[in-house]
């Protein structure tokens, strides 16, 4: 494999064992270090106490051992105050010709010089010691290498006292020594394992440290909500999402309160106990209870957690779903599907779609009798209507895939709307009466200019379906306030719309008649949302001839430009098709 293929550290990636930084804070070598330092100057203070005590029973002062031993008594308290966090490095060098160096020099000093029985060669085996838990396994023999031709160099010292038994001398010396090697390099190998399970355990509890971060920002960003409770019905962990599903009660709750604390919760607490009694997973939707919007229909899954431990029995996880995002996410993904259908069976219908009209055409310059004549007008009439729905079909596709404008993409707002009322009445000025109030005069807005025509238009096709015979029936005003910017109102006196269809007004292929394809309010959205403006109905009393009257109004909230710009040369009628 190519080294360019290989795949980057992560923090599920397997962590390397020798990396310095991973495992810069593990504390066993400086307290070994601390530890041996310690032990050094406590055995100072041993040996210069014994031979206190021996002057002290009589025996005869000796100057220099006792010098000796006040000069390793200084040597291991500097040591001690002075050293350093961490241990030297491991291999052989002369930096440790101050602590296991002198330790050996010392100690066989010690051992040449003492008068009488006292025999200090067990304390040879504190460098090796030091040597085998702090260095190198050549430092380790190279120590016990030291200390054992000391005890050789001092046995052939002693060879030449009388009535000494020079066998026995070198024997004991070379028994000793081979003791050195072998505990010397079993200590190594027991503080290498030792260093090798403390690695892997930093490693493992660095690893579940991260993951246990990972699991906290998944689990407080979950869309869905989870509880845990445990057998004695304790809540010991719950998300935010959690906390809005039930409601303000549990807003301020730290965990460890009793799930049944509040009657709202009832039907949760319920589940739960079902789940241990039956131990195994369920499903259940519930009601719970909140002040706003009153009821909240939850979809819950309990699992139980595996645990080998009698004692600390098994948790009950519980996920809980809001059904209505369910249902949202559902009916977002149908309307998907839907409209990707549609556009496409849209493309395929305009052609044939053209034909049929063309033909209709020059079929009507022939046909003569009335009664065919009426035929070819309800073609005509059909084929229009059918052109207007792959129309706009089309149109949210184009919406979707067009770049958004400029933000110096502007219109003077009075100016357009006037423009685009008086051209949609021309089409049927009898039927098509409508009340006029301009007030944002000199406000311009960031909107495309056949942008905003086509909003406007959409919703005066809207008013014009329900809207009374009055001619003040229908109104459109406009509004500027710089601090909040310009709103645009189209305003029908139409009877009131039910909640379920209001819930819907602005989704894709929805319309309360059978003629309608659903798209303009869809279309008027997009549209505006493109421009960073928002369009919202609203119920509203309105000043007419007849005085105040209820009826349904669409604000547009518009942004404010300072300056007018160059019109756009992109337009919603010369979009690529």
């Amino acid at each position: 494999m190519h080294p360019s293929d290989t795949p980057s550290p992560s923090w599920f990636s397997p962590l390397v064992l020798d990396d310095p930084e991973l495992f810069s804070d593990l504390r066993t070598p400086s307290r070994l270090w601390h530890g041996f330092l310690t032990a050094r100057l406590m055995l100072a203070l041993a040996i210069l106490a014994l031979q206190l005590l021996g002057t002290l029973l009589s025996q005869p002062l000796n100057i220099g051992l006792l010098l000796l031993g006040l000069a390793y008594l200084g040597a291991t308290l500097s040591s001690r105050l002075l050293a350093s966090d961490r241990p030297p490095t491991p291999v052989l060098g002369p930096h440790w010709l101050p602590t296991i160096g002198m330790d050996l020099l010392v100690f066989s000093l010690l051992q040449w010089w003492q008068p009488g029985n006292v025999n200090y060669t067990p304390l040879l085996g504190m460098p090796v010691l030091m040597a085998a838990a702090l260095g190198s396994r050549l430092l380790t023999l190279s120590s016990a290498a030291a200390g054992t031709l000391m005890l050789l160099a001092q046995a052939g010292l002693q060879q030449h006292l009388p009535g000494t038994d020079v066998a026995a001398l070198f024997l004991q010396a070379g028994l000793t020594g081979s003791g050195y090697f072998v505990i010397g390099l079993l200590v190594f190998q027991l503080a290498q394992r030792l260093a090798r399970e403390e690695r892997l355990s930093h490693r493992n509890r660095m690893a579940a440290k991260v993951q246990a971060q990972v699991n906290a920002l998944v689990i407080d960003n979950l869309h869905d909500g989870l509880l845990v409770v445990d057998a004695r019905e304790t809540v010991r962990a719950l998300n935010p999402a959690a906390r809005a599903l039930l409601g303000p009660q549990a807003s301020d709750l730290a965990t460890g309160f009793w799930l049944g604390r509040h009657a709202d919760w009832q039907a949760l607490l319920d589940l739960a106990r079902r789940t241990f009694l039956e131990q195994q997973a369920l499903v259940q939707d519930v009601s719970l209870k909140r002040p706003v919007p009153g009821t909240a229909q939850v979809h819950v899954r309990t699992r139980l957690t595996a645990s080998s431990d009698p004692l600390a029995g098994n948790l009950c996880v519980m996920f809980l779903q809001d059904l209505r995002e369910l249902e949202a996410r559902l009916r977002t993904e149908k309307l998907a599907a839907m409209g990707r259908m549609s556009a496409a069976m849209a493309h395929e219908i305009r052609n044939p779609l053209a034909a049929i009209a063309q033909a209709n055409a020059l079929l009507e310059e022939d046909v003569q009798d009335p009664a065919q004549r009426r035929l070819v007008l309800m073609v005509q009439q059909n084929a229009q209507r059918l052109t207007r729905i792959v129309e706009d079909i089309l149109d949210i596709a184009r919406v979707q895939h067009q770049q958004p404008q400029a933000m110096s993409s502007a219109v003077s707002l009075d100016e357009q709307v006037a423009l685009s009322c008086h051209d949609w009445q021309r089409q049927a000025p009898a039927q098509r009466a409508f009340k006029l109030d301009l007030q944002a005069t000199g406000a311009w807005v960031v909107f495309d200019n056949d942008h905003l025509r086509r909003v406007l238009v959409n919703l005066l096709d809207n008013a014009l379906r329900y809207q009374g015979p009055h001619s003040d029936s229908l109104q459109i005003s406009t509004r500027c306030v710089p601090s909040e910017g310009a709103s645009l109102q189209v305003w029908s006196d139409g009877p009131t719309m039910e909640a379920s269809v209001e819930r819907h007004l602005f989704e894709p292929f929805f319309s309360s008649e059978s003629r309608s394809t659903g798209l303009g309010l869809y279309i008027c959205r997009q549209l505006c949302e493109r421009h960073g403006a928002q369009i919202h109905f609203q119920r509203v009393d309105q000043d007419t001839a007849r005085g105040a009257q209820p009826g349904n109004a669409f604000v547009l909230r518009l942004n404010l430009q300072s300056a007018p710009d160059a019109p756009s040369q992109l337009s919603f009628d010369t979009m690529a098709r």
